[in-house]
């Protein structure tokens, strides 16, 4: 008996999930990330670095994204790699230097959360916390991050279906959670091109089917710096809510994705086109 369940919108052939639904909810959720609205008519950039490196790194980003038009920190205080001798993040000495950073330059901050037993942790530091591709599914952290209080930024698991993406959503709803991010960041294809194949038609569907606002990252999407800004103005004009930039103050420096990270003179020729698309498709960038 499918009592949690709602009739699909869209007829796309599986049943929504009922917290997720727009059926069930018809006005989109807004997500308050510390004041910054995300979900609203403005479009909110998220920019900053793949992962922390140091006290010069963080604060010379964080004040050149800033200035260009980002309203929140991105930056990874532990980071998930695919290989364990990589570079994995400064750990809570991150998390220290961006609460440090929010004080001084007064920019919330979002950060990757690993594991469950770091839930409370990050989110005693960070304005809202991210679960990455690799943890879509990961349901015991889905629900701690649930019960944490704090807004969580959901990326989109890197084969996973629309379907799978909306129930993982589900399990944070079902804790009481409503403040959620969707988060588009490409799929795994065939395609060795770029590093993801970025699945803009996503944006439209899951504003379609669900209430929670979504945004795109281009950086993993694409893998690829050059490809960034492009990708970043077809996913405003898609309809994205909002966008998740990798910006760094010396990309050929970066212990981490250095490669699809833009340099901070290209942050900011970026941001000056996105506000063109964004009136073209009748919004703005959220300043």
């Amino acid at each position: 008996m499918e009592t949690n369940l709602c009739k699909n919108p869209a007829k796309v052939g599986f049943p929504i999930p009922s917290k997720v639904s727009r059926t069930t909810k018809p006005e989109t959720t807004l997500v308050n990330v510390s004041g910054v609205m995300v979900g609203g008519s403005d479009i909110v950039i998220i920019a900053g670095p793949c992962v922390v490196e140091s006290q010069e790194q963080l604060f010379e980003t964080a004040r050149a994204v800033k200035a260009g038009g980002a309203r929140i920190l991105r930056g990874g205080a532990f980071k998930p790699r695919s290989s364990p001798y990589n570079f994995q993040g400064l750990g809570e000495e991150g998390l220290k230097l961006l609460s440090s950073v929010r004080k001084e330059i007064h920019l919330p901050v979002v950060t990757e959360v690993m594991d469950t037993r770091q839930v409370e942790l990050v989110a005693s530091y960070a304005d809202m916390i991210q679960i990455g591709s690799r943890n879509m599914q990961n349901f015991p952290l889905l629900k701690e991050a649930g019960l944490c209080g704090k807004p969580v930024l959901l990326k989109r698991g890197m084969m996973s279906t629309i379907e799978e993406f909306l129930l993982a959503a589900e399990y944070i709803l079902n804790q009481g959670n409503d403040q959620v991010i969707l988060c588009e960041r490409g799929i795994r294809t065939f395609e060795t091109s770029t590093r993801n194949t970025l699945d803009l038609s996503a944006v439209p569907m899951l504003k379609r089917l669900s209430h929670l606002p979504v945004i795109v990252d281009p950086s993993h999407g694409t893998g690829l710096r050059w490809m960034v800004p492009a990708m970043a103005k077809a996913a405003v004009a898609a309809g994205a809510d909002g966008l998740i930039i990798e910006v760094h103050y010396k990309p050929e420096e970066a212990l981490c994705d250095g490669h699809q990270s833009l340099n901070l003179d290209e942050f900011t020729r970026m941001m000056t086109d996105l506000e063109k698309i964004a009136q073209a498709v009748g919004r703005e960038i959220s300043l």
